[in-house]
């Protein structure tokens, strides 16, 4: 593949950072994360204005027509300025309606989400799991007649509180760690015996818990094919782990440029810090954490983009980049000192990120298996 950015990536790459940086500064995340929406309006508009959420849409849908690919590298810039809202979640979402979503699907939710009117999330985690396995859904949605009724619980559901619809993941058959027996629906976020509790979290995003108490679903809510939902989640999945990749290596490069702008300017015995080959090497081994992340999550984004099976590459990605980013922000933490640890610093938005994002679709240890099986292990 050509890792170079064609003209239109660049001026989208450039776009984005110069919009964020005026519209999104760390003041304004610090003040999100008290804020019991998480985001505000006005920047959301904005940024349907621009044509962000329409990015992947397909045109005729309203949309921009662009690639998984470009989105990943606007998640980079959202990475970097620590973007706060429900921008990912819908994403994922819209991904998982063009994967598998019916023509009246994608006639009815696309073009609201491109003009920026629908929140969208998914819901898969459970309670019940011990480890992070998207087949171990015990949620069960019995059929009733022309409709379902889902019962379960779903936790660490992103921007549940403002979101319009779910996307449900719920058995259907077959018994938890199947994939066979998955379906998935899409739920109207004001069903009747839909409620959330809000699960407080360190980074300051809003996460909750979602339970689903005899909520009826009709045969039409069904994204994709009754039972048939396991592959279709794994596809939405890999794309997901992708996007959240980007946005790690947009953070993991702002923990850089920090740490390299502190440690030309501070000065210890007579000469910047900059100059002493821990310091040097410690920014050194930051950058290749960094490179290293960033070509093979662009490349397994290629790869999505184009249709090629690459179950490989992004759990490899996801395994590297999620501990990337933790050394990386430690190292910043390092070369920054003291400073770095005041709460009033940016480098601790970045840090607290970083642990957030490690567990995310997925932790370095699942990832690793991953791997493994693709090895034939």
């Amino acid at each position: 593949m050509d890792f170079n950015l064609t003209e239109e990536q660049k001026i989208l790459q450039k776009t984005a950072r110069d919009f964020l940086d005026a519209e999104c500064p760390s003041s304004f995340v610090r003040e999100m994360e008290t804020n019991d929406r998480g985001y505000t309006s006005k920047l959301w508009g904005k940024m349907a204005e621009l044509g962000w959420m329409a990015l992947i849409i397909p045109e005729e849908y309203e949309g921009v027509g662009g690639s998984l690919l470009d989105l990943t590298i606007m998640m980079a810039e959202m990475g970097r300025a620590c973007l706060p809202g429900p921008f990912l979640s819908t994403a994922v979402c819209c991904l998982g309606i063009l994967e598998a979503g019916n023509n009246r699907q994608k006639k009815e939710l696309l073009s609201g989400i491109s003009t920026g009117e629908l929140i969208l999330t998914l819901a898969f985690t459970e309670p019940a799991n011990t480890r992070y396995d998207p087949f171990l859904a015990t949620t069960r949605a019995e059929g009733n007649g022309d409709d379902f009724v889902i019962n379960g619980t779903k936790l660490f559901v992103p921007d549940a509180h403002v979101t319009n619809y779910f996307i449900c993941v719920a058995r259907t058959s077959g018994e938890p760690g199947s994939k066979e027996g998955i379906t998935l629906f899409l739920m109207d976020s004001k069903s009747p015996g839909i409620s959330l509790t809000p699960m407080k979290t360190f980074a300051g995003d809003k996460q909750f818990e979602v339970s689903f108490d005899h909520v009826k679903a009709p045969a039409a809510a069904i994204l994709g094919q009754l039972d048939q939902g396991g592959g279709e989640l794994e596809c939405i999945l890999q794309k997901a782990a992708i996007l959240k990749c980007a946005e790690m290596i947009g953070g993991a490069q702002k923990v850089l440029d920090m740490a390299t702008d502190y440690a030309k300017d501070r000065e210890q015995f007579g000469r910047p810090i900059g100059s002493f080959q821990a310091v040097q090497h410690h920014c050194s081994n930051m950058l290749m954490d960094i490179e290293g992340g960033r070509f093979i999550t662009y490349k397994a984004a290629w790869m999505l983009s184009n249709n090629i099976p690459c179950g490989k590459q992004v759990a490899a990605a996801k395994a590297w980049v999620s501990e990337a980013y933790k050394r990386v922000a430690g190292l910043g933490h390092q070369i920054l000192g003291a400073t770095g640890y005041m709460i009033e610093h940016d480098m601790t938005l970045y840090s607290r990120r970083a642990k957030l994002a490690e567990v995310a679709f997925g932790d370095a240890n699942f990832h690793r298996e991953a791997v493994a099986l693709e090895l034939g292990l």
